[in-house]
């Protein structure tokens, strides 16, 4: 199902209002996002506003999405109007997650810290929010499902909430806190006015967020790094020697190297059964004392830290056997294509008018919130199976975005979307690659090779060299290279 973006304060229809100073502030941010087309140029600023839950240690918790791509961020007091500037202390993309700091000492003084705690299906929670004139309002809801689900930046799956509430009126907001008995359940982000559903980061994953950013450098959410599939066949179960009745574990379809699993011996046709004590049931879950049978991701990214070793109990070729596994973050720099990238500017490079960038899925997203299927196909494709694309190599994917119209670009000027595979006869790994391998001409020209057709094509580099100043006045580039 997809969710709608929150926007900002609203008045429901009999909401409760509650007296004394509220454990949220307002936030404000102005952010600024970068064209990944045109990565020279940025795209028109904007500004949002939302709630932020005050907790311990003067730290006010919004989402990270929210303050992606800042250029001032800013709190209010709701009662007073009061303002000061703020700064991000820490942000995971992955978990959606940022904790913020006042740039006054004093500024969060008066509030009294939210508490976090967890919520089961079919609890009562309550959303928070604030009328224009800072009084609060609260909307009650009932706790539907909980599902470990991936996140909208990353593939990392974790635990969320979803939660069936009336929400009436909204304005400018992209979270809001919900509680429960006045503590913190979790960061409403995303909700659907037709289904009346809001998805919740909830307090396992907060409190996970918080405790690893109490220890700097941030190390985020952990994963193993492969991929399995149910048990439910029956000739699945007899080809991996399963007992015919479950729980019988599920099937290791992948394995990444270099990944912890890898490291640790986990192979294809592994059977995974157990994880310390836990028994994984042939659909994945295990048995968890708070939510019940949940995918068993939950414990590896949520449960566990980074550096923490958790053991695999496996069945290989039908002998029971245990493997001890150290888990670790994965960067979205480690990526062949990388998953998101916010606060800092892309890399590009234009050769004579060739723009040529590495593919990533924040490039993948200038075609809407339906890139998926209006991006060009084969990226999307690439993007989806990027694990399988260069086994255990740290490459990226190199494309001629687009070609400036110039001088040295005639005939050229309808070709985008190209994969750069060679450049002067030296093969094409990173932007990095791309930048040493123009240096090196052959024979005067630059010859630039692709994956598909044209196979290739030639600059002058002479001409490439003598127009640099008329490419940059003529499209307005700062540079020519980031």
């Amino acid at each position: 199902m997809a969710l709608a973006a929150l926007p900002g304060a609203f008045v429901a229809a009999g909401a409760a209002k509650s007296s004394g100073q509220p454990s949220v502030v307002r936030v404000s941010v102005t952010s600024q996002a970068y064209d990944f087309r045109r990565p020279w140029t940025k795209k028109a600023p904007y500004s949002m506003r939302a709630l932020g839950a005050v907790l311990p240690n003067k730290r006010v918790l919004v989402t990270a999405e929210f303050v992606a791509n800042r250029t001032y961020l800013e709190l209010e007091k709701p009662e007073s109007g009061d303002k000061t500037a703020a700064r991000v202390e820490c942000v995971d993309y992955q978990a959606n997650l940022a904790l913020l700091k006042a740039s006054d000492e004093k500024f969060l003084a008066e509030f009294k810290p939210l508490e976090l705690t967890s919520a089961s299906g079919g609890d009562h929670l309550t959303v928070l929010q604030l009328e224009p004139n800072g009084a609060p309002v609260t909307t009650e809801g009932v706790m539907t499902t909980v599902a470990v689900t991936r996140m909208p930046n990353d593939d990392l799956a974790l635990l969320t909430y979803r939660v069936t509430v009336a929400l009436q009126f909204y304005d400018a907001s992209i979270t809001m806190p919900v509680l429960k008995n006045r503590k913190l359940v979790g960061m409403m982000v995303r909700y659907d006015r037709r289904t009346q559903n809001a998805d919740v980061i909830p307090a396992p994953v907060i409190e996970h967020f918080l405790k690893a950013a109490a220890k700097p450098p941030y190390r985020g959410f952990p994963r193993a790094g492969f991929s399995a599939s149910a048990t439910r066949d029956p000739q699945l179960r007899r080809y991996a020697r399963l007992n015919p009745e479950p729980p019988a574990g599920v099937y290791i379809t992948d394995v990444v190297k270099n990944s912890p699993a890898d490291e640790a011996g986990l192979k294809v046709g592994d059977v995974l059964a157990a994880i310390d004590n836990h028994i994984v049931d042939q659909d994945g879950n295990y048995s968890d004392p708070t939510y019940g049978r949940i995918p068993f991701s939950h414990l590896l990214s949520t449960r566990h830290y980074d550096g923490d070793t958790v053991k695999f109990k496996i069945l290989r070729l039908g002998q029971l056997d245990t493997l001890n596994v150290t888990l670790r973050q994965r960067s979205a720099e480690a990526s062949v294509i990388a998953p998101y990238s916010f606060d800092t500017p892309p890399r590009y490079h234009v050769l004579g008018g060739l723009v040529f960038l590495e593919l990533s899925r924040q490039y993948l997203r200038e075609w809407g919130d339906d890139w998926v299927h209006k991006a060009p196909r084969r990226f999307v494709y690439y993007d989806r199976y990027q694990t399988e694309l260069f086994p255990g190599q740290d490459r990226k994917i190199v494309i001629l975005s687009e070609v400036l119209a110039s001088p040295c670009t005639i005939g050229y000027e309808e070709l985008q979307g190209q994969i750069v595979t060679r450049i002067n006869g030296m093969a094409i790994q990173s932007l990095a690659g791309l930048a040493a391998a123009v240096q090196k001409p052959l024979a005067g020209f630059h010859k630039i090779e692709f994956q598909d057709e044209p196979r290739e094509i030639h600059l002058d580099a002479k001409d490439v060299v003598a127009k640099e100043a008329w490419l940059m006045k003529s499209y307005g580039l700062p540079a020519l290279k980031r």
